[in-house]
């Protein structure tokens, strides 16, 4: 009866759209209060919960992002894919996909990727005649690989949690992030077969030349990164550490960055980082009521009550992830629920890598449909255009992720062959 309670109260406030963080806070507290447990023991649950290790390479990586952002990168991304891919017949919703790619080595975040490469992609499909469906779709669906592709903000959160490798993390996360792109192109192929009215554009090898200098050294900053972590030379946070700056003397370099450009990226990050700790830190006490009330044991009991099979499991897993993706912010649900999900997975023998990247994949595509659906309402915002609209135009797109969902509850080890091949 407990749990039944403040599962209504939680659902109220989300129906009332109270911020996530205030929606598990408020509860929480008034059950501390009824079971005359202290402020103090909420305060210290709170504040240990964001005081943790793991979680310093979050503010980092978010920065990573926004500088990223201010200093125009997306935009020589951009450039650069039009030039290579112009002489392709529908070339700009593969320049989406693969900018997307691009940049996600740097943001972490798919509200990032869609802010700041919806600017760029969809006024440049609309003004060369592609539907504003096609183009509100390929342009949202393509921003999900930043969070599954390595520096993913949502994957240091989980290993931070579950007490596993980041770099193992970042490296399973790989394939399926690529798998997705890939997936993506294929239905752009399919989509753009279909409007005739779609042709090619010139090649102009001196716009090519021109746009490789703006990629450059960018792209050395995932190498950077990526190569440091999982080449054991620095942690996660450290290798943040050294892409922001790595980031800073490009945008000197390319004379993109100034003080302006530096404190907006700051600002953004702070806000960011500030909503991603509040959400960690309420989710951390309702989770801590919930291991209270026996919840994981209860549930580790009716899993196993109806099936054995560790297949069934993540399908049931995913389909919690997918459900609950549609209405709670993601960083709220990952630290509500791998504290109960993990227990049960280790029941049945799953590979908490494994756990981690389909519960990952699994909520991405809840960024992508209503009601919450955060990237649905940027790419509105930003491209001025409905929620449904760009809703609709995002179905055909989510089929590859939910493909690479199902592919990874059949065959787990696409999933564990890389970290285990790089010995992490």
């Amino acid at each position: 009866m407990t749990l039944a309670l403040l599962g209504i109260g939680i659902a109220v406030l989300l129906l009332l759209r109270v911020p996530v963080a205030f929606a598990f806070l408020g509860p929480s507290l008034v059950y501390m209060a009824m079971m005359e447990q202290s402020t103090g023991s909420a305060l210290r649950h709170v504040t240990n919960s964001a005081a943790s290790f793991p979680l310093l390479a979050v503010p980092l990586f978010v920065l990573l992002g926004t500088l990223a952002n201010h200093t125009g990168i997306a935009e020589k991304f951009f450039r650069f894919a039009l030039a290579a891919l112009a002489k392709v017949r529908g070339s700009l919703g593969y320049v989406a996909v693969g900018t997307s790619v691009g940049f996600s080595w740097m943001s972490g975040s798919a509200v990032a990727d869609a802010a700041a490469l919806g600017k760029v992609q969809i006024p440049a499909m609309l003004k060369a005649g592609y539907s504003r469906r096609f183009a509100t779709g390929v342009s949202a669906s393509s921003s999900l690989v930043a969070p599954v592709m390595p520096p993913s903000i949502p994957a240091v959160i989980y290993a931070g949690l579950a007490a596993v490798s980041t770099g193992a993390l970042f490296a399973a996360s790989v394939v399926p992030a690529i798998a997705m792109a890939v997936g993506l192109c294929i239905v752009v192929f399919v989509l753009v077969r279909r409007d005739r009215s779609i042709t090619t554009d010139t090649f102009d090898r001196a716009e090519l030349r021109a746009s490789v200098p703006g990629v450059l050294l960018p792209m050395l900053a995932p190498i950077i990164i990526l190569g440091g972590i999982l080449g054991g030379f620095f942690t996660p946070t450290e290798a943040a550490a050294i892409g922001v700056v790595w980031i800073i003397i490009v945008g000197l370099l390319h004379r993109t960055l100034n003080w302006g450009g530096f404190a907006s990226a700051v600002k953004d990050a702070v806000t960011t980082t500030a909503s991603i700790m509040l959400i960690v830190a309420s989710a951390s006490l309702l989770g801590y009521i919930l291991a209270r009330e026996r919840l994981p044991q209860m549930l580790t009991e009716a899993v196993l009550a109806v099936t054995d099979s560790p297949m069934v499991f993540l399908a049931l897993a995913a389909l919690m992830m997918l459900i609950l993706g549609t209405v709670i912010d993601a960083t709220a649900i990952l630290v509500l629920v791998v504290p109960i999900l993990l227990p049960i997975a280790r029941e049945f023998g799953v590979d908490p890598i494994t756990m981690g990247v389909l519960l990952i994949v699994s909520l991405m595509i809840g960024l992508l449909t209503p009601p919450v659906g955060t990237v649905l309402f940027v790419t509105a915002h930003v491209s001025k255009t409905k929620v449904g609209e760009v809703f609709r135009g995002s179905i055909p797109f989510l089929i590859p992720s939910v493909c690479i969902v199902a592919i990874i509850i059949l065959f787990p080890d696409v999933v564990t062959w890389l970290p285990k091949a790089l010995g992490l």
